[in-house]
């Protein structure tokens, strides 16, 4: 890229510095590929002014805009970081595929019982019928577990090296950390935890913790 990439990130994050905004893995994807960014932090309020609109019409985060190209959704941008530079897509057309087919299923697959659970914790919990509903919600997130870790089966990464697609796949399961539902899948436990051991996660979680800490006085 010829112009430094710009992307957007909540300036106060409500996820308390635990690395789960969805600007992490736009940064991440920049920092496996080696490429400087800068980041415009925005209030809630600047999120849904029509000056960022015009960047992300539903009022969200994270944005990217580099060389005349402007995308907003976090599977697009790091699809788009990704072939820009060597280490997160196989060469290999076919593995390439696979690489970005992975993506999809992290994002489409994996992630809406995860969220699904999580907001129904969030806003359902006073509700005469939480109980029920919330051991229904972890059935199906186990499942979603359950066929994952079967497939990564014995293998460091879900197709050869890491890519694209572990990278987004890591992201989605770290939503669980705490949730005593990954801890009962143990090679989806390490496989996350190789991810997070990476140096470009590393960086992308210090960048974005340093937000937290900035915002909210509170240290490492």
């Amino acid at each position: 890229m010829d112009m430094r990439p710009v992307i957007t990130a909540f300036k106060a994050s409500p996820d308390r510095g635990r690395g789960l905004a969805r600007d992490m893995a736009v940064r991440w994807a920049l920092e496996e590929i080696g490429l400087d960014y800068d980041v415009q932090l925005l209030t809630f309020e600047e999120l849904k002014a029509s000056a960022h609109r015009a960047l992300q019409p539903f009022g969200q985060i994270p944005t990217f805009q580099a060389d005349g190209v402007a995308l907003f959704e976090s599977g697009a941008i790091v699809l788009h970081i990704a072939e820009q530079g060597p280490g997160l897509l196989p060469v290999e057309a076919a593995a390439r595929a696979r690489a970005i087919a992975w993506m999809f299923a992290a994002l489409s697959t994996v992630e809406p019982p995860i969220v699904e659970r999580s907001m129904a914790i969030l806003l359902e919990r006073e509700e005469p019928w939480f109980t029920a509903r919330q051991a229904l919600l972890d059935r199906r997130v186990r499942g979603r577990l359950a066929e994952l870790s079967a497939r990564l089966g014995d293998r460091e990464w879900l197709e050869g090296d890491f890519s694209a697609g572990d990278l987004m796949m890591v992201a989605v399961l770290r939503r669980l950390k705490g949730a005593d539902l990954l801890e009962g899948e143990p090679r989806l436990d390490a496989y996350v935890a190789r991810g997070e051991a990476r140096p470009a996660f590393q960086r992308a979680f210090a960048a974005q913790f340093a937000v937290f800490e900035a915002s909210e006085g509170v240290a490492p």
